[in-house]
């Protein structure tokens, strides 16, 4: 029996966090965020997650999302839009897409 058999079952979900990731901001300052790697997923996945990452968030919290999907580009800036929170920064780094979203305060 292979180690990772023995291994416990973990949500995907949370294999996706790395918290209180040191970035920098858009106005050159660093601040603490919640980094979800979606790298990988497709549509809509991406956009799913994140939806359910931002409705356990706390007011003001940022989080940062990196995936590849490149229809994140359209999906991600349309959630951040429905849901109220702010977007403030999107890039891209090779093949990843960078948003960063900041939740709105209640």
């Amino acid at each position: 029996m292979s180690e990772r058999a023995q291994e416990p079952r973990s949500d995907i979900m949370n294999q996706s966090f790395q918290r209180a990731e040191r970035i920098e901001g858009p106005m050159n300052d660093t601040v603490d965020a919640i980094t979800m790697d979606l790298r990988g997923l497709k549509c809509p996945l991406p956009a799913l997650r994140t939806r359910k990452a931002l409705s356990r968030l706390k007011p003001g919290a940022t989080l940062v999302v990196e995936c590849t999907d490149p229809l994140a580009e359209i999906d991600i800036p349309n959630l951040v839009r429905e849901t109220g929170d702010i977007l403030e920064g999107k890039a891209r780094r090779s093949d990843v897409l960078v948003f960063r979203i900041r939740k709105r305060d209640a």
